[in-house]
């Protein structure tokens, strides 16, 4: 039987030169760091140590068929694990740095562990814009995978409290930079010479990556797991999600959008914009609260409405 790990002490530093060098060096060390990024909060691990990547899904209790990002300072860092095309090329030039991950193939002299592909022949690389994630990118000299940093298929964390709620005594740093700023994962996209499969929606929508490559967006995506957050239950609170829900019904903790109030709002004035930073914080809140069930209003299916509400359908998916 295996022995599982023994809890360890949780640190939450400010973002500043000392916890940045503090982060560094546990990740040197094979250690895994929770830190932000200008999406959500991710558990970063030295991309290039298997030992370390291991470490991130026994912390997360992730499925190991489930790929890993691998987040770099830049292009020429990006280009040294993965092939791009010349689509690629336009998507990193207009998005990077910013919340967009390319799902490329896989350069076979990639330094990167196996593991971080789940097995795969591709690779799902980003160049991220938060100064915390690139300062440590740049304080360690390696490529970091970092999915979200939460036990998996729970609520993605937005504040270093998510993370400390849901990973105490599993990882030893977390660099609390405040809350993110778009509050909602990264798109995730695989270009191709002839399309761009749009493998998960998120604040860069599908007009603005047509817009600069000219070629046409699809949802052409396979049943196989081809890039994180593509498992049907996902962002999962631990009570049941209603959607759709014009009012709340008794035992449900009700988030609004719009017109409908609730016992909290994504957005009072239907931006969705806010609706999209204030998303997991308001599953955070509903999931603590004394609430058996969880409703939320119905978030139009337009724009970044149609991220948000993909989180909201693996949220309230079976599981």
């Amino acid at each position: 039987m295996e022995t599982p790990n023994p809890p360890v002490q949780t640190i939450v530093g400010p973002f500043d030169e000392a916890v940045i060098a503090d982060a560094a060096r546990r990740i040197l060390a094979g250690e895994c760091v929770a830190v932000p990024t200008e999406t959500v909060y991710g558990l970063a691990a030295d991309a290039t140590n298997g030992e370390a990547v291991a470490g991130i899904y026994a912390a997360k209790g992730r499925p190991s068929f489930n790929p890993l990002i691998v987040h770099v300072p830049t292009l020429e860092a990006a280009k040294a694990i993965a092939t791009f095309n010349p689509a690629a090329e336009d998507l990193a030039a207009a998005f990077w740095p910013g919340p967009l991950t390319l799902v490329l193939p896989r350069r076979p002299d990639s330094p990167v562990a196996a593991i971080v592909a789940a097995g795969l022949d591709t690779i799902a690389v980003r160049v991220p814009a938060h100064p915390a994630m690139l300062s440590l990118l740049r304080a360690t000299n390696r490529p970091l995978a970092a999915p979200s940093a939460n036990a998996s298929g729970r609520i993605s964390p937005t504040r270093a409290a998510h993370v400390l709620a849901g990973l105490s005594g599993k990882v030893g740093l977390i660099v609390d930079a405040g809350p993110t700023g778009h509050g909602l994962e990264s798109t995730i996209a695989a270009p191709t010479a002839d399309e761009i499969r749009l493998l998960r929606p998120g604040p860069i929508d599908r007009e603005r990556i047509e817009a600069a490559t000219g070629l046409p967006v699809s949802d052409n995506v396979s049943d196989a797991i081809e890039a994180p957050g593509q498992m049907m239950s996902h962002y999962a609170p631990a009570k049941p999600v209603r959607l759709g829900a014009s009012q709340g019904e008794p035992g449900e903790w009700l988030i609004g959008f719009g017109n409908v109030a609730g016992d909290a709002t994504l957005s009072a004035s239907g931006d969705l914009i806010e609706a999209a930073a204030r998303l997991f914080d308001a599953l955070h809140e509903a999931n603590a609260s004394a609430a058996s069930r969880i409703a939320v209003a119905p978030i139009p299916e337009t724009g970044l409405g149609i991220a948000i509400n993909d989180r909201l359908r693996r949220a309230a998916a079976d599981r």
